[in-house]
């Protein structure tokens, strides 16, 4: 029997069994295999991107969900790849080209894009062997790359096809423009403050042509009344009836602006009237279209104020706005400064202020694209988990936005658009264009901007497979299964996804979508690198294992709910597979000369003793919830279930109640016990396999028993065999395990010696006295009990402790002289006092009705659950009380 080293060394492990899951070609999704397949795309993170908590936790997930999957037989492909993404990459580039004293201005175009492909390749992709090590079994000759020659051509048919469609078109617009990348954002990567930041709100007296009051107007980006042309009000507000028609003059500049009356200006807000600048702020862009007001720009891409912003031309913006203040201040126009909290955006990739922009962009039409994502939804062809995010992706598509997807960077898909210079005409085409297609001429200049990232990353689904080809692998593994994934990016990724499915598919890309938790620090904070609370997962697997991280992390994250991680919790996890293992190690060093191998499933192994019968009975029940809970998506419960079972019933119990035979000389008993804890082993280690794959492929391949694989990874998974439940087993033993609890239990309250025997008593409900002969010997040996007695009719001892025992009635322990009575029972009335304190508070919340009629169902029953535990306690505290006064 082979011999399980002492301790186990999860370097050696992860590195020994990964290497040859990927020789044997575990990973591999085969086209031309038959039966049921099941499929998943990595959410592709950035090619700049390493490893951080947030990765550990999606991509465990998605490992745990193909691994169960492959396990139940199903034909498995998880595409890996990654995104170029633009900005991000375009950024880490620029850096290194700052260092050497150059930038991509002095290199053009051409070699500035040669520059990332190289940087891409030498140091690009970092984190996909970051996920090996993780143990992500992903189809790693699949591997794609959002710039590939395939996805590009793929990027390219969508644009043409939209293009020719109506969908994509160019326009004037109100943009999310970021001064530091200098190029246009989405409405997504434009992030909103959480509850806004503090600002000001400046009041403008705005006077009218002959010096008379006018109106004032509040706003908390002054420097932009710059390119103010016009001030409206609301056509209700009686306030303003008698300027309505007329203007005022623009302080600072003199320029004479209108009034208008707007239904969309809201008359609380300030005073009521509002400057409208339509080059800077998308409402007022809206505001003035409807009045024929102008649009003047009076900032440059980077921030600074050009000419139209006359004496402050030239300065940047806040320097712009605080001179301007100043100015207003000196010459009477500022009414009043008043503190405000300002829903400020910013770029999701550097944290830049955002300015809303007028500018020329190419926009993709949202509306039409997004009635059949709505559709997916309410059909049932799409599900959300946790479903709550329903309504949040159906609320986003029901008020989209076009998309702005054109981006003023070099890395990327270059838009394929060629402008002629003889007549002007727009050329899209499928292929490079050599004339117009209007008038024939051959002068034609490509638009110099590039795709939005997620412009590639919306085809992914479907692209990475081979679109618009028809090739083998969309045909079989098209569409996906599941798609898990951060909530943070379900209007970035997964509604355009689900639109272009719908679009160039004909149908949904994916039929469940499971979003994950964000992990956060022990206080609550997210991770981030400015705040230095992110540990480093490399250096945790480093110092606990992949194993113990994955299990660690997957056993925190309840569905819907956020992650606080810490770099010590991963001792959790650490501390699980070490207790398997030795234990594991234990029993097979002590089964030295049994003749071991598994129960067969379809019989009922016969002569087994009372703790065998009941771990094969036990073993089913964990099997069933595992598989419930995998199948729900409900991996936090899976993992809990296996957790429990395995070390709460195998480790905890099982073992223990089996070691006499283990140390006994009965060869033909040991075999029997051997044989079963070699049967649950198997099974649990397959049901753990996809949690803690390294740790159960090393155990998996030590157990003394026929394997119909050669690895776990491909073994089939376990599923409950009926004629090994025994409801009977189940119910004796938990006699056993409640009554030898409660005698550790009395031990420990009233401080008795662990080592000295005592003699229990036990008063048996009607009909029960039999099962104290089932577990006395147990119960004997467990709980360092020197006897039992059985107590007739209403007899029950005076000054013993005692313990309710369901299925067998009331045990009670003697106190004995070692008890110091005065020192326990100051504790106990210490402590019924504590409870009492916190049962009459939680009595006085449940009392409220706005409590118990307002507060979530959950909430209210938690606090319920919480009353009768504190009133148990007290119950039990009360009897011990007693017990002592005696």
């Amino acid at each position: 029997m082979p011999e399980l080293p002492k301790i186990y060394d999860p370097k050696v492990s992860e590195q020994k069994w990964y290497d040859l899951w990927a020789e044997r070609g575990y990973f591999h999704g085969d086209e031309n295999r038959e039966g049921a397949k099941y499929s998943v795309v990595i959410p592709p993170p950035n090619v700049t991107g390493m490893l951080h908590l947030g990765h550990v936790l999606n991509n465990t997930i998605q490992d745990i969900a193909v691994r169960y999957r492959r396990m139940c037989g199903d034909n498995v492909m998880w595409m890996p790849g990654m995104d170029h993404a633009g900005i991000a990459t375009q950024n880490v580039v620029e850096k290194k080209l700052a260092s050497e004293g150059t930038d991509r201005h002095a290199l053009g175009r051409d070699k500035f894009v040669e520059r990332v492909w190289d940087w891409k390749e030498e140091y690009g992709g970092v984190i996909l062997q970051q996920l090996k090590r993780l143990g992500a079994s992903c189809d790693w000759e699949r591997e794609r790359f959002t710039m590939d020659p395939g996805l590009s051509a793929a990027v390219r048919e969508v644009f043409v096809h939209l293009y020719e469609k109506g969908l994509i078109y160019r326009g004037h617009r109100i943009i999310h423009w970021c001064v530091r990348c200098h190029t246009a954002l989405s409405d997504e990567e434009a992030v909103v403050s959480e509850g806004g930041e503090k600002g000001h709100l400046w009041h403008i007296r705005y006077r009218t042509g002959d010096g008379g009051p006018g109106v004032v107007v509040a706003t908390t980006r002054p420097e932009t009344m710059l390119g103010d042309t016009g001030v409206a009000v609301h056509p209700e507000d009686e306030r303003y009836a008698d300027l309505l028609g007329h203007s005022v003059v623009l302080p600072l500049l003199n320029r004479p602006i209108p009034i208008v009356a707007d239904e969309h200006v809201d008359r609380e807000f300030g005073t009521g009237a509002v400057k409208v600048t339509p080059a800077h702020d998308a409402n007022d862009f809206d505001m003035g279209h409807r009045h024929g007001l102008p649009s003047i720009t009076i900032m440059n891409t980077d921030g600074k104020i050009n000419a139209e912003g006359g004496p402050y031309a030239g300065m940047e913006r806040y320097a712009a706005r605080k001179r301007l203040v100043a100015d207003l201040e000196e010459q009477g126009f500022l009414e009043e400064v008043e503190d405000y909290s300002v829903p400020i955006r910013r770029c999701q990739r550097c944290e830049t202020v955002i300015e809303p922009y007028l500018s020329k962009q190419w926009f993709v039409k949202m509306e039409p694209l997004a009635k059949p994502a709505i559709a997916a939804v309410e059909s049932g062809a799409l599900k959300f988990s946790p479903d709550r995010w329903t309504g949040v992706y159906l609320h986003w598509l029901t008020n989209i936005r076009d998309w702005c997807i054109s981006r003023q960077l070099w890395w990327g898909h270059r838009i394929p658009v060629w402008y002629c210079q003889e007549c002007g005409a727009e050329n899209v085409s499928r292929e490079d264009p050599e004339r117009c297609a209007k008038c024939g001429d051959d002068e034609l200049v490509q638009d110099p901007d590039v795709l939005d990232t997620w412009f590639s990353s919306w085809l992914w689904p479907f692209s990475t497979m081979g679109w618009p080809e028809k090739t083998p692998t969309l045909e079989r593994f098209y569409p996906t299964d599941m798609l898990a994934t951060g909530a943070d990016i379900i209007f970035f990724w997964v509604a355009r996804m689900v639109m272009a499915g719908y679009e160039f598919m004909g149908e949904c890309p994916f039929s469940d979508v499971y979003l994950n938790s964000i992990v956060r620090d022990g206080k609550g904070r997210k991770m981030s690198k400015s705040l230095g609370n992110s540990p480093n997962p490399i250096d945790v697997m480093d110092e606990y294992g992949a194993d113990a991280l994955r299990f660690t992390i997957v056993s925190l994250a309840p569905t819907g709910q956020d992650v606080r991680f810490e770099r010590e919790k991963t001792e959790f996890g650490r501390n699980f597979a070490n207790k398997i293992w030795n234990a594991t190690r234990f029993a097979l060093m002590n089964l030295e000369g049994a003749d071991l191998t598994t129960w067969e499933e379809g019989t009922r192994p016969q002569g087994l003793d009372l703790p065998s019968r009941w771990i094969l009975s036990r073993l089913q029940s964990a099997i069933d919830e595992t598989r419930s809970a995998l199948d729900d998506y409900r991996f936090n419960d899976a993992a809990s279930t296996i957790y429990r079972f395995l070390w709460g019933e195998v480790c905890d119990w099982y073992v223990e109640l089996i070691k006499p035979t283990l140390y006994g000389e009965d060869l033909a008993a040991k075999t029997m016990v051997g044989t079963t804890l070699v049967t649950v082993l198997d099974r649990v280690m397959r049901l753990l396999h996809p949690f803690m794959p390294y740790l159960t492929e090393e155990i998996w391949q030590a157990l003394p028993m026929h394997r119909d694989s050669d690895s776990i990874m491909i073994a089939r998974f376990p599923e409950a065999v009926e004629v090994w439940r025994d409801q009977d087993a189940e119910q004796v033993v938990s006699v056993l395990i409640d009554t030898v609890t409660a005698v550790r239990g009395i031990r420990s309250e009233f401080l008795l010696s662990p080592k000295d025997p005592v003699v229990v008593s036990v008063a048996a409900n009607s009909g029960r006295a039999d099962r104290i002969d089932q577990v006395r010997s147990f119960v004997e040996n467990l709980g360092r009990v020197g006897g039992i007695e059985i107590l007739e009719g209403e007899e029950r001892p005076t000054g013993q402790a005692s313990a309710a025992i369901v299925g067998l009635g009331e045990i009670f322990v003697p106190l004995g002289d070692s008890v110091d009575r005065s020192a326990v029972s100051e504790r106990m009335e210490r402590e019924k006092a504590k409870i009492e304190k916190e049962l009459k508070g939680v009595d006085k919340k449940l009392s409220r009705p706005d409590f118990v009629n307002k507060a979530p169902a959950d909430i209210v029953e938690k606090e319920r659950q919480k009353a009768e535990t504190l009133r148990d306690r007290a119950r039990v505290l009360d009897g011990h009380l007693a017990a002592l006064r005696v």
